[in-house]
């Protein structure tokens, strides 16, 4: 993306309305679906205040070091930049890459690549506890917040609650990733009408609709659903509990062979690498995977294969088209909004 053409984006941005009313009210996107939060967790600001504290402290992990925010770093759309992220309590590497937190509160029919976590209030419970992650032992991190007297306060005037059990902490937390909203991108001022796309990034939306739309639905450029893009022909995986088998580590259906679950398109220009595992690099390494990469099994989705063909039919001219678009996607209000730091 040109400079020019960042700096305008920047501009439009900052005249967006914020993440969350004056009132304190959760902010609803227009054209988003309705958010429907678990009735055991439902929303408050103060819930979301203390959740906040609790994502970026580090005191949390076993060795005091590691937050949830030191792999999801707001000014790449909370990710980490890493293949493989080695910024846990032990530096060893992970199995997979560091997913996006971006519209989780429209994240549906579970959560992780293979659908792992019910729901973002389980899910907080493995990268708290991973021995890779943060390390933390639940009985720790009870004491910890139990006598700090700032999270006993917190806790009190959230849940109505005097002892702090784990599942507050979890609860909390969830709360936070919920209000992470990314709706403010030149592709949304268009949706919006108060934008147009240029006659690049016009034929690149063209070129989604017709080839990438039906699993990243719009508005949200995900579909919720779990899918086998061909990224391997061959899923044999004793030694680390099928981790790399796609949905099939938690259905046991063969059907399930390589299938991950749809990431957002939202902010993809700033998520890089790509894929489960991380092994692109680039956007238009992506592309060329699916121009020219993609390898059939027996559970590759049926939208990239028919009788003649394996793959997307992209040439060099659709691929910088498609560049242009999914560059549109690019929030920076997002990226830079003071209510979502510390």
């Amino acid at each position: 993306m040109q400079k020019s053409s960042i700096i305008l984006l920047m501009l439009m941005s900052a005249c967006f309305a914020p993440q969350e009313d004056e009132t304190g009210t959760f902010y609803q996107p227009i054209g988003f679906p309705e958010v429907n939060f678990p009735a055991t967790n439902d929303y408050s600001a103060k819930r979301v205040e203390l959740g906040k504290t609790l994502f970026f402290d580090q005191s949390l992990s076993l060795n005091h070091q590691v937050s949830c925010a030191s792999c999801h770093l707001q000014e790449i759309a909370f990710t980490d930049a890493a293949a493989l992220s080695k910024l846990g309590v032990t530096k060893k590497p992970l199995l997979r890459h560091t997913p996006a937190l971006i519209n989780m509160a429209w994240a549906e029919n579970g959560l992780f690549w293979d659908g792992g976590a019910k729901n973002l209030e389980s899910l907080v419970f493995a990268p708290l506890t991973h021995q890779d992650e943060m390390g933390a032992n639940l009985v720790d991190v009870e004491n910890y917040v139990n006598e700090n007297k700032k999270y006993q306060k917190a806790f009190k005037e959230a849940y109505g609650v005097e002892k702090i059990k784990s599942q507050y902490v979890a609860k909390a937390i969830a709360q936070y990733v919920r209000t992470i909203v990314s709706d403010q991108s030149k592709y949304d001022s268009v949706r919006r009408g108060v934008a147009v796309f240029t006659e690049i990034e016009s034929k690149g939306y063209q070129l989604f609709i017709k080839n990438c739309s039906t699993c990243h639905t719009e508005p949200l450029m995900a579909d919720n659903q779990f899918h086998n893009n061909g990224l391997d022909s061959v899923f044999t995986n004793a030694e680390e509990e099928g981790i790399f088998q796609g949905r099939f580590r938690i259905t046991h259906d063969t059907l399930d062979l390589g299938k991950y679950k749809t990431p957002t398109l939202r902010n993809v220009a700033l998520t890089a690498p790509y894929m489960h595992d991380g092994r692109f690099e680039t956007l238009e390494e992506v592309l060329d995977h699916y121009s020219g990469g993609v390898k059939y099994s027996n559970t590759l989705d049926s939208l990239l294969y028919n009788a003649h063909l394996v793959g997307i039919t992209l040439t060099e001219t659709d691929k910088q088209a498609l560049l242009s678009f999914l560059n549109s996607l690019t929030d920076f209000h997002f990226i830079n909004n003071s209510q979502y730091r510390n």
